[in-house]
């Protein structure tokens, strides 16, 4: 009698003795994964030292600190930028100049405001006039017209209170040349010592110029029919949000609830010290504005970033379609002046696109990057389906992940995430979805110990906001930062981080089996 097999009861025992025994199974647990994006392939030393930021922006020399004047005219972005043009250390305040067509790739203009007689040129804002109203140029040449604070050092050593006033400058050449208006300050101050950071926009419903400032530890809002001549309406925040530190840079902008009708105003102010990992960070309400006064339900204190680095961050005037374009400062004033860099100092968060949503019946904005990044994308490794085993763990080689984006979706469910080079350094992102929290802990990440606060302990952050099934994950690495967007930016999270040598190993682990969806690796093109 011939013996015929089984398949169907094979199959199964096959089956269940791969389930008992996985490390026999033919998914395998480690990948080595090239680039196909040479980045050593230029040979030139520009923009190469140590830690230099590669598709993010940062000064060719020395300090820079919060980005100011942003604006888009004629086709151009225009950044203007704290800068100290002799030292990698804060010194009297200049503002930097940089331009770009995309936000990406940027060119390198000569110091637009030096300090002078009135003091030196602190954080502010810029409009195009179109319609003349300061008679500063004319219809048919606009002016460019920046609003800025003043910082009266002579003053400050006096131990007066009056050391900041609000200054005008104006440029009839598209932000080529500069000329200070005769009359400043504009807006004079007796009563604050910090009394800082305009911020001006054209009100198109009041037909009207609105400008924020900070005074102490809350807001104050003005208006204008001519961008010189500023009525004080209101103030706001003496009750609301964080209070630890001195508020500074605000921003006001109305943006559309996805997916609705509805209409909401925006309130950014940065805070330093008191976000919610240490040090400086920005908080932002959601509000309704009438031209002179903003008022808000919002009890709880809401920050656009969770990250220790993304401070003193504005959006863009004028942007080409309205949409809300942020830049922030990639660092922290705990640590700012004392990051191990050389010849430079600071690099900017790379842009963001903000979008309000309604998230557990309470308005949330999110950030996501912007769209011409993805022209900087090189994929290297694409994988529809990974089964990840309960604590099997999953290693992906990579010649240089500080140049990179990692993308992945996953089930809502525990999951970690370990950057490591041979050096032993370690970058480890954890989620937790059982007590809804998402940590960073760059204790041991490369280089910790230049100020004590830096790698002194892990970043824990509630994550209440990610309800959904699924979460997306998109992790973007550059030689001394990382940026990560939960969920659509949902939840960002922004951190410096000065490894030994490039992360070349990803581990992924999790504490219960789960599938991981869509898992790209992608090389970033230098800009420089």
């Amino acid at each position: 009698m011939k013996f015929k097999p089984n398949k169907t009861l094979i199959f199964k025992l096959l089956t269940s003795f791969l389930f008992y025994f996985p490390c026999l199974a033919q998914e395998k647990n480690s990948f080595s994964i090239s680039s196909k994006n040479n980045i050593t392939a230029d040979s030139t030393l520009y923009y190469k030292e140590s830690y230099r930021s590669q598709f993010h922006f940062s000064p060719e020399k020395n300090w820079m600190n919060d980005p100011n004047g942003m604006v888009y005219y004629k086709g151009i972005y225009h950044l203007f930028y704290q800068h100290y043009p002799e030292d990698i250390v804060w010194g009297p305040m200049h503002w930097g100049h940089a331009t770009s067509t995309d936000l990406i790739h940027w060119e390198h203009k000569k110091i637009a405001l030096y300090p002078d007689q009135l003091g030196l040129i602190f954080s502010g804002s810029t409009v195009i006039d179109f319609n003349n109203t300061s008679g500063l140029g004319t219809k048919d040449n606009p002016p460019m017209v920046a609003i800025f604070t003043y910082h009266n050092m002579e003053n400050e050593k006096a131990a007066k209170i009056n050391i900041q006033t609000q200054g005008l400058a104006y440029s009839l050449d598209g932000g080529e040349t500069w000329i200070k208006f005769k009359n400043n300050p504009i807006i004079d101050n007796s009563s604050f010592r910090d009394f800082r950071d305009p911020k001006v926009f054209w009100n198109d419903e009041m037909k009207i110029w609105n400008l924020v400032l900070v005074a102490g530890d809350r807001a104050q809002f003005y208006t204008s029919k001519n961008l010189i001549n500023w009525k004080l309406e209101s103030e706001f925040g003496q009750n609301s949000g964080a209070h630890e530190g001195v508020w500074e840079c605000p921003d006001l902008f109305k943006i559309k609830v996805k997916n609705t009708q509805e209409e909401k105003w925006v309130l950014l102010t940065s805070i330093n010290l008191g976000a919610p990992n240490g040090g400086s960070g920005t908080q932002y309400f959601i509000g309704d504005f009438n031209g002179k006064t903003f008022k808000t339900e919002q009890k709880d204190i809401k920050w656009i970033d969770y990250g220790t680095d993304n401070y003193a961050g504005v959006t863009f005037n004028n942007t080409p379609n309205g949409e809300r374009i942020f830049l922030g400062w990639m660092s922290n004033w705990n640590y700012a002046r004392n990051t191990p860099t050389t010849n430079w100092r600071s690099a900017m968060t790379l842009p963001r696109t903000l979008s309000l949503s309604k998230i557990n019946n309470a308005y949330c904005l999110q950030s996501q990057i912007i769209e011409p990044f993805k022209k900087q994308l090189t994929t290297d490794f694409l994988k529809k389906n990974i089964i990840l085993q309960k604590d099997q763990e999953k290693v992906f080689s990579y010649p240089n992940l500080n140049q990179s984006q990692i993308s992945l979706k996953t089930a809502n469910k525990d999951l970690k995430l370990v950057f490591s080079n041979d050096s032993k350094d370690s970058l480890f992102l954890n989620y937790n979805a059982k007590k809804q929290s998402f940590s960073i802990d760059r204790r041991h990440s490369g280089k910790v110990n230049f100020e004590k606060s830096f790698g002194e302990k892990t970043h824990i952050t509630a994550t209440p906001n990610l309800i959904s099934k699924t979460i997306d994950y998109q992790i973007i690495l550059d030689w001394s930062s990382i940026e990560i967007f939960l969920d659509g930016g949902i939840y960002t999270f922004t951190e410096q981080i000065f490894p030994n040598h490039p992360y070349t190993k990803l581990t992924i682990q999790s504490n219960e089996n789960q599938k991981i969806h869509n898992i790209k690796f992608q090389s970033i093109t230098r800009i420089w």
